[in-house]
This record gives C-alpha cells, structure tokens and sequence, in this order.
C-alpha cells in the first residue's frame, strides 16, 4: 500500500483533479454550446412560428375582410334580385291586364264591326225603301195630278223641324173664288221608312191626325185626298 506521505502522491492527486477538472469545464462547454445553439434554434423556430402565426393572422384578417365584402356584395344582389322580382311582377301583371284589355277591345271592335254592318245594311235597305218610295210617289205623280188636281214639287228644305229633300202636294181649284190658288202639303220621309209631314198652307188643324192615320194605313192616296176635302172645307168657311 502506497504511503499517503508519498510526495508523488499529492502530484498525481493533483494532476487527475486538474484533469477532471478540465473534462467538467469541456463537458460544460459542450453543453453550455449544445445550450446556446438549442436556444438559437428554439429562437429560430419561434421566429419562424411567429412570423408563420403573423402571416396567417394576416391572411385570416384578408380572407375575414374578403368573406365580409363578398357578403355584403352577396346581399345587395340579393336585394336588387328582389327588386328585379317584383319589377318583373309588376311588368307581368300589367302586360296580363294590357292583354285582357286588348282582348276586351278587340272584342268591343268586332262587336262595332258587326254593329256596323247591320247599320250599313239597315241603312241600305231604309235608303233603298226611301227610293223605292220615293219612286212611287214620282209614278204617281201623274195620276194624282189627273184625278185631284195636284202638283208635285221637289224641294229642299234646311230648317230645325225637317231637313233634306222633301215633296210638295200642291192642290188647285180649291177656292172657287181663285182657282188658282195653291194649297200645299210639305212632306218628306223619315229615316225609318215611315211618312213625315212637315207643314201644310193653310195649317189644317186636322193634320196630326191624318198624318196618324197615314201612318197606320200607309195609304198616300187616301191621305192625300183627305187634305184635298179638309182644304176644300176650309175655303168654304
């Protein structure tokens, strides 16, 4: 056993505490460099997550900003959608109200068509009886002058109470007194084919009620040679 006196000892002693010494301080240089490039590392790794958190922040707070403006967008077209929809309501409803209307008034124009063609017609056939009658009285004219003494005048008379062309029965040789002088029936014919007196010269006071007989019997003749003796009996009087 070596003597703890031994002066090689202490040397030894020494030297391996130097050397456990010297391997703690490289072991605590190790780690403390281990230490200091894990802090870089773990600074790095925070820098890069919080730049990576600060980005995303970003692109969230864009995406947040892009979703809000696309709302709002998305709601004013919904909005002018709406207004659309009941603009074209409206459009549609008044077109179906314009249609009814058109349909109305095409069927009021072919109801005033058909109106008119039967006026047309009536008013042919009223003309054509006016002529017929007229006619008539212009064939009888001689006949009528041949047996009572009568003239017949075309007149036109422009007046309130008649208008148009109107015939005048001029009867002669009534007065005694003055063969000569006339006594005059104005009449014409109305638009429905019946008789119309107009005047009589002298005024018959009998007249409304031979025209009402006249225009039961339309019989002109016996009409006529009424006057005739009316005019006679007043030229007496």
């Amino acid at each position: 056993m070596t003597s703890i006196t031994d002066p090689s000892i202490s040397d030894r002693f020494t030297s391996e505490m130097e050397e456990i010494h010297n391997k703690q301080l490289k072991a605590y240089a190790e780690i403390n460099d281990m230490t200091i490039e894990r802090c870089q590392s773990h600074r790095q790794l925070v820098k890069l997550a919080l730049d990576t958190y600060l980005k995303k922040c970003k692109d969230n707070e864009m995406l947040f900003q892009a979703i809000q403006a696309l709302k709002i967008d998305v709601e004013q077209k919904n909005t002018a959608l709406k207004e659309k929809q009941q603009t074209i309501s409206e459009v549609t409803y008044e077109i179906q109200q314009k249609e009814i209307q058109k349909d109305d008034i095409i069927e009021k124009i072919e109801k005033l068509k058909e109106e008119q063609v039967k006026r047309k017609q009536l008013i042919e056939s009223q003309n054509k009886a006016n002529k017929d009658r007229l006619r008539n009285l212009q064939k009888s004219r001689l006949v009528f002058q041949d047996h009572l003494g009568l003239e017949i005048r075309a007149v036109f008379c422009k007046t309130q109470q008649a208008n148009g062309e109107k015939l005048q029965f001029i009867f002669r040789n009534i007065n005694q007194s003055d063969e000569d002088s006339p006594y005059i029936i104005t009449m014409g014919i109305k638009e429905d084919g019946s008789y119309q007196i107009v005047s009589s010269d002298p005024m018959l006071e009998c007249l409304p009620a031979l025209e009402s007989r006249l225009q039961e019997t339309n019989n002109l003749a016996a009409f006529l040679a009424n006057c005739k003796k009316e005019f006679i009996s007043l030229a007496r009087c």
